[in-house]
C-alpha cells in the first residue's frame, strides 16, 4: 500500500507534523512525520503489515525513558496509550499488552493476589518498553517475570519470542529495534494480597524518598557499571546540580536529568554529554545513556 492510501485508510488514527512534546516526561523534542494513535492490537498489526516497508517506525509509550530530539522523528511514531488491556489466566499467568503502565499491571496482580510483580510500581513506564530496556528497580527486572512477548517487524512479520530469545540483560537485549513487542505474558506466583499491597507501597515511598518526582525528568541518565553507581561517578566528578541553559543535573539524585523550565532537548542531551565527560575526567569511565535518544537534533 503506497504512503496515500495509507493515510486514507487509516485517517482516523493518523496525524501528520504532530508534535511530541506532551507525550515525554521531559516535555522536549519536537514532531512525528507521521503520528500512529491505534485503538486496539489488530488496528495496530494491520497498519504495520500496510504500510511500505521501508517506512521506519518508532514506538512511544510512557515517554519516560526517551528523550526526543528538536527536529522530531521522521517516519511513522506509533502511540501505545490505548493498547492496554490486561487478562489472567488460571495459572496466574498475565498477559499485558504493550501500552499498559507498569504500575497498573503491578496493581492488575496485587487485586488477583499474585506476587512477583511489585518492582512495576517503581518503573514509570509501559510494558513494551520494559521488555525493550529490561527496565529493573529494588532488586528485580523483566527478565525474571517475561515468559514470552509477541512481536511484528518492519515488513509486517509476527513472532513469539521466548524470553531466553530474547538475550535479555543490564538495560538492554539482543533483538533490534525493527521489532514491535505488541503482547507480554508474565509469570507469578500466590500471594497474600496485604503482604503484596504493602511491599508496593514501601517501594514507592522508597523511590519518593531517593528520587525526584513531580519534576519533568526522564528517570535513570546513564546506566550503571560493574563496579559503581552512576550516581557516584557523577556526584564525585562534581555534576551535583550542574545546568545547561534549563536543563538542571538533580540535586536530589544526581544520575537524573531535570528540564525546570523550558529546556530544550539539545540542552538536556548536551548537559548529558557533559557529564560524560566530566566523569571521563575524574574516573576515567565513559558513561552509557540509559535514556533513550531519537530522532533528528
Amino acid at each position: 500500500m503506497n504512503i496515500d492510501n495509507l493515510k486514507n485508510t487509516y485517517r482516523n488514527y493518523l496525524k501528520s507534523n504532530e508534535n511530541l512534546s506532551s507525550f515525554t516526561w521531559f516535555g522536549v523534542g519536537g514532531s512525528a512525520e507521521i503520528l500512529f494513535l491505534p485503538d486496539n492490537i489488530d488496528r495496530a498489526i494491520s497498519f504495520i503489515k500496510d504500510k511500505p516497508s521501508e517506512l521506519k517506525i518508532f514506538v512511544i509509550g510512557a515517554g519516560s525513558n526517551v528523550l526526543i530530539r528538536d527536529n522530531g522523528i521522521p517516519g511513522v511514531s506509533i502511540r501505545t496509550k490505548k493498547l492496554n488491556k490486561l487478562s489472567i489466566d488460571m495459572n496466574g499467568i498475565i498477559t499485558a499488552e504493550a501500552g499498559a503502565l507498569d504500575i497498573n499491571v503491578a496493581r492488575f496482580a496485587r487485586e488477583h493476589e499474585r506476587t512477583g510483580l511489585e518492582f512495576l510500581v517503581g518503573i514509570p513506564g509501559t510494558i513494551g518498553g520494559g521488555i525493550r530496556m529490561n527496565s529493573g528497580a529494588f532488586g528485580s527486572e523483566f527478565k525474571e517475570i517475561l515468559i514470552d512477548v509477541k512481536a511484528i517487524n518492519n515488513s509486517g512479520i509476527i513472532k513469539i519470542f521466548k524470553s531466553e530469545e530474547l538475550g535479555m540483560k543490564y538495560r538492554n537485549i539482543d533483538v533490534c529495534d525493527e521489532w514491535f513487542f505488541y503482547s507480554a505474558r508474565l509469570k507469578t506466583s500466590k500471594g497474600i494480597r496485604s503482604k503484596i499491597h504493602n511491599k508496593m507501597k514501601d517501594i514507592i515511598e522508597s523511590r519518593k524518598k531517593a528520587q525526584p518526582t513531580g519534576v519533568k525528568t526522564g528517570g535513570s541518565t546513564f546506566m550503571n557499571t560493574s563496579n559503581y553507581k552512576a550516581w557516584e561517578l557523577i556526584d564525585k566528578a562534581g555534576c551535583r546540580g550542574l545546568k545547561l541553559g534549563d536543563a538542571k543535573v538533580s540535586e536530589k539524585h544526581c544520575n537524573f536529568i531535570i528540564n525546570t523550565k523550558k529546556s530544550s532537548a539539545s540542552e538536556i542531551e548536551n548537559l548529558g554529554e557533559l557529564i560524560r565527560k566530566k566523569v571521563l575526567e575524574s574516573s576515567g569511565i565513559r558513561l552509557n545513556w540509559e535514556i533513550k535518544k531519537v530522532g533528528i537534533r
